[in-house]
C-alpha cells in the first residue's frame, strides 16, 4: 500500500491528473463534445463535476506541497 500512495503523491502523477482531468472536464462540458461520447443533460453534468473535482484535489495537492517547500 505504501507505494501507490508514493505513486500518488509524486509531483508527476499530480500534474498528470490535474491536467488531464481538467482537459476532460472542459472538454464534456462543451454540446458537441458531449453528444459524441454519447452523453446528455445529467451525466454530462457529473461527468463535468467529477472530473472537475479530482483536478481540484490534485491541484490542491500540488500548491499545498509547492507552499510546504517555499
Amino acid at each position: 500500500m505504501k507505494s501507490v500512495q508514493t505513486l500518488l503523491s509524486a509531483k508527476p502523477t499530480l500534474w498528470f491528473l490535474f491536467l488531464f482531468n481538467l482537459a476532460i472536464a472542459l472538454a464534456v462540458g462543451f454540446e458537441p463534445v458531449a453528444d459524441s461520447l454519447g452523453l446528455d443533460g445529467v451525466q454530462q453534468i457529473v461527468t463535468c463535476v467529477g472530473m472537475g473535482l479530482v483536478s481540484l484535489g490534485a491541484g490542491a495537492a500540488l500548491l499545498r506541497r509547492r507552499l510546504q517547500l517555499v
